[in-house]
């Protein structure tokens, strides 16, 4: 099957340093051109350059199936209302995506249905932003019903308002990248159709909270606390899975390959036993439907004793990325939960940055592909345990209570008065 050729579009917006304006003493010129720096790049907000953002598009295409047919970085005060790019930039554009036979062209930016449409009505192929692109990938890779019907609710959401006066047109772009819904279905175009549709995937969305959540309380019956494995996508967090438990979750270099999430029993060195859970990969601007949608999935990580925030330790974007992580983690209310760094990949670092690594009480040095740290680490996770956690727990339903920290082997049932 031929691969979609994408052309690449890339976008800074970064306000310009302003010239001095006469008549401004060199205090309030510095205060105007601080404020001004501090509007584009504020320094809490750690941000990918344009450039990084470029990168990661491709990263995003190539996982979509795309062929990169060529790409382009322009650099503006602000965005054009009719076209995001302004009309010149984008016959340029045009220009050169038709001279490369692009099938499509990728914004690295979001569109509103206008600008989509002005846009398309001059280069003469398909426009897809950088949304619509994350939720594509999503849908090629959800395997469960449920991450289907999750992935189907954040497509739906986002299709709606696209729709008035392009249902036809819509209706015949076939398949392809951006058109795609979960299972290899097509995505339904027609307003009515998906009106009904939403209703009905949030009434089985729901059915599957109510399952996990039954689930979830059948689970802490027992006197298993959850670890939640999240991160950054690519952070390796499957492989780190994988050599925990033993199992054999999807590794793959592609981004979002893990959509559903995965529980499995780990031995800590204390005997005690933990469930640790493999989730989807975090993203900058990860779309707020997605995170919407996939709430009931995430719910693992709200509701866990411990987060483990896996990091690429290899990546030079590797503090913006633990940044985005954060920012996903306090919109789901989980930023205040205790929290082991973990630091992957060292063994791609060199050798000298390698020997100068040192762990301390919150963060460890791993390498999951290679085995590297992986006793420090469960240390670490029982520890963290030790500390975070009550040393009795007692459900109310069933009775059970177990020292967790001397004889976390050992459970027994204390009897309700009526039963001695």
């Amino acid at each position: 099957m031929r691969k979609e050729r994408a052309f690449l579009v890339g976008l800074d917006y970064r306000t310009r340093k302003r010239s001095p304006s006469a008549g401004l003493t060199s205090g309030a010129q510095a205060a105007r051109d601080t404020a001004t720096t501090a509007k584009s790049r504020p320094v809490s907000d750690p941000q990918f350059s344009a450039e990084e953002s470029l990168a990661e598009l491709r990263d995003l295409a190539t996982s979509a199936g795309a062929e990169i047919a060529g790409e382009i970085l322009q650099r503006r005060d602000r965005p054009d209302p009719a076209t995001l790019i302004g009309r010149g930039k984008l016959e340029e554009i045009a220009g050169a995506a038709a001279s490369v036979s692009a099938d499509l062209l990728l914004f690295d930016h979001d569109l509103t249905a206008s600008q989509q449409r002005n846009i398309e009505n001059v280069v003469h192929a398909r426009v897809i932003d950088r949304t619509q692109l994350i939720l594509d990938i999503f849908a090629t890779h959800a395997r469960t019903r449920e991450g289907q019907l999750q992935v189907e609710l954040a497509q739906l959401d986002y299709l709606l308002p696209r729709l008035p006066g392009r249902g036809a047109e819509m209706s015949q772009l076939g398949g392809g990248i951006g058109t795609r819904g979960p299972g290899e279905t097509q995505l339904e175009t027609d307003r009515r159709k998906i009106f009904r549709r939403i209703r009905h995937v949030k009434e089985q969305i729901e059915n599957v909270r109510r399952i996990r959540a039954q689930q979830r309380q059948r689970r802490e019956s027992v006197p298993f606390a959850t670890v939640a494995l999240v991160g950054y996508t690519n952070a390796g967090k499957s492989t780190l899975f994988n050599a925990l438990t033993n199992a054999t979750v999807l590794e793959s270099p592609r981004m979002f390959a893990t959509l559903d999430p995965t529980l499995r029993s780990v031995t800590l060195p204390s005997k005690r036993k933990i469930l640790l859970s493999d989730t989807v990969g975090f993203i900058r601007n990860l779309p707020h439907a997605l995170v919407s949608s996939f709430r009931a999935t995430l719910e693992e990580v709200q509701r866990a004793a411990l987060i483990l925030h896996v990091s690429d330790a290899s990546s030079p974007l590797s503090a913006e990325q633990d940044a985005q992580v954060d920012r996903v983690l306090t919109e789901l209310e989980a930023g205040q939960k205790p929290a082991l760094h973990i630091k992957n990949k060292v063994d791609l670092l060199p050798s000298k940055q390698r020997d100068s690594l040192r762990d301390d009480a919150r963060t460890v040095h791993v390498s999951a592909a290679k085995g590297i740290g992986l006793t420090t680490l469960l240390d670490r996770i029982d520890q963290m345990l030790r500390k975070f956690q009550s040393p009795w727990r007692e459900n109310s339903n069933n009775g059970f209570r177990t020292d967790a920290h001397d004889r976390p082997d050992i459970c027994w049932r204390i009897l309700p008065k009526a039963e001695n």
